[in-house]
C-alpha cells in the first residue's frame, strides 16, 4: 500500500511538473458601421479589460468598408479612419504606461482599397502649405486584389497596362488612448497619444507602449493597412479591413511623453508634430531618455552613440502632424538594467 502511495504522489508531481500555464483569457468584440468611433477621447467604454488578457476584435477599413467596386465614390464614406473600441484596462491610471503586444493580425477581405482627392496628400497644397498652382487632382480609387498563397497586393496602373504585385505587411494605422485633459482628437490624427501614426511597427510582434491619460486608458484600433510606403505620400495605403489579436499590460508608475515601439531586436521611440524636423527631435530625445533610464548610458554617450548607429523611420507625411520613428538595435546596448521598457 505504501508503494501505491508513494508511486500515486510521483504520479501527480509529474503531472503537476509538466501541465501547461492556464492561458489567458479572451475578451471579443465585434465592431460594425453602427458602433465605430472617429476620435480618440472620452466614450463610453465596449468592454472591459485586465491586465494580461487578449482582445480579439475586427476593424473595418479607412472608408468603413463602403468602397468595393469601380464606380463608388468618397461621398460615400460616413468618416474616415473608424476606430474600434474604447476599451477600458482595469487598473491603467494617470501617469502609467500602456503596454499593447500585437499578437495577430490577418487581413479581413479579399481585396483593399488606396484613394485620393482634391486637396489630400503629401504632394498636394494645404493649409499648412498653401502653394498657387492649377486644379487639384481628381480623386481617383485604386482596388487591390489580394493573393494570400503568395502574401502579395497587385496594384494595376489606371494610365497603361501596367501591373505589380506588393509583398503585404498587415498593420493597424490607428492605435491610441484617450489623450489628456478631456480633449477628443480625430482618428485622422496623429500625436501625444498615439492616434493615426500609419506605423508599419504596429504589427505582429511588436509591443505598443502608450502613456495613459484617463483611468482605464480608453485604448482605440483601426485603420488597417496590408501594406503602406513610407510616408503614405498620397494619403492611403492598402486600406483593408481586420482580425485582431492585442494583449494588453499595465506598467504601473511607469510615465513615458510619447509612444514606443519594441520588438526583439529594435528600440523605436515616435515623435509626431510639425514641422518634420521637430519630430525628429521629439523621437530622437525620447530615444535618449529610454536609453539612459533603462540601459545607464548618460544623454551625451547616447546622443553620440545615436548619431554613429541610429536609423529613421519617416512614416506619414500627410496628415495634420507628421510622424518620425527613431529607433536602436539592440546589440548596440549594454545590458538592460531593468525589465521596464518604459521609464524615465
Amino acid at each position: 500500500m505504501k508503494t501505491l502511495l508513494t508511486l500515486a504522489v510521483l504520479v501527480a508531481g509529474a503531472a503537476s511538473a509538466f501541465a501547461q500555464p492556464t492561458p489567458p483569457s479572451v475578451v471579443r468584440y465585434e465592431a460594425t458601421i453602427d458602433n465605430v468611433k472617429y476620435l480618440f477621447g472620452p466614450a463610453a467604454p465596449v468592454a472591459r479589460v485586465t491586465p494580461g488578457q487578449i482582445i480579439e476584435a475586427n476593424t473595418l477599413d479607412a472608408f468603413g468598408n463602403v468602397l468595393r467596386k469601380p464606380g463608388d465614390t468618397l461621398s460615400m464614406v460616413k468618416g474616415f479612419n473608424p476606430l474600434t473600441g474604447p476599451f477600458y484596462v482595469e487598473g491603467a491610471e494617470p501617469g502609467d504606461t500602456l503596454a499593447v503586444k500585437v499578437l495577430d493580425l490577418q487581413l479581413d477581405a479579399d481585396q483593399g482599397v488606396g484613394a485620393f482627392g482634391p486637396g489630400f496628400g503629401a504632394l498636394s497644397s494645404t493649409a499648412y502649405t498653401p502653394m498657387i498652382q492649377g486644379p487639384p487632382l481628381p480623386e481617383r480609387i485604386w482596388f487591390y486584389p489580394v493573393d494570400k498563397a503568395t502574401n502579395t497586393a497587385r496594384f494595376t496602373a489606371q494610365d497603361s497596362s501596367f501591373s505589380v504585385a506588393i509583398p503585404l505587411h498587415p498593420f493597424l494605422g490607428c492605435l491610441g488612448v484617450a489623450p489628456a485633459m478631456g480633449e477628443s482628437r480625430t482618428s485622422e490624427t496623429p500625436g501625444e497619444w498615439g492616434g493615426n501614426m500609419d506605423s508599419p511597427q504596429v504589427s505582429a510582434g511588436h509591443t505598443v507602449y502608450l502613456p495613459v491619460n484617463v483611468s482605464g486608458a480608453l485604448l482605440y484600433f483601426g485603420d488597417g493597412h496590408a501594406a503602406q510606403g513610407d510616408g503614405e505620400i498620397a494619403g492611403t495605403g492598402i486600406e483593408i479591413p481586420m482580425r485582431v489579436r492585442l494583449q494588453v499590460e499595465v506598467l504601473k508608475g511607469r510615465t513615458i511623453a510619447w509612444p514606443r515601439f519594441e520588438n526583439d531586436r529594435s528600440l523605436m521611440a515616435v515623435g509626431a508634430v510639425r514641422p518634420v524636423d521637430d519630430a525628429l527631435r521629439i523621437a530622437f530625445t525620447e530615444l535618449i531618455g529610454w536609453m539612459k533610464a533603462d540601459y545607464g548610458l548618460s544623454d551625451v554617450d547616447s546622443y553620440e552613440l545615436l548619431t554613429k548607429v541610429a536609423r529613421i523611420h519617416l512614416n506619414e507625411t500627410v496628415d495634420p502632424n507628421y510622424v518620425v520613428v527613431a529607433s536602436i538595435d539592440k546589440r548596440f546596448l549594454p545590458p538592460r538594467r531593468t525589465a521596464s521598457a518604459a521609464r524615465n
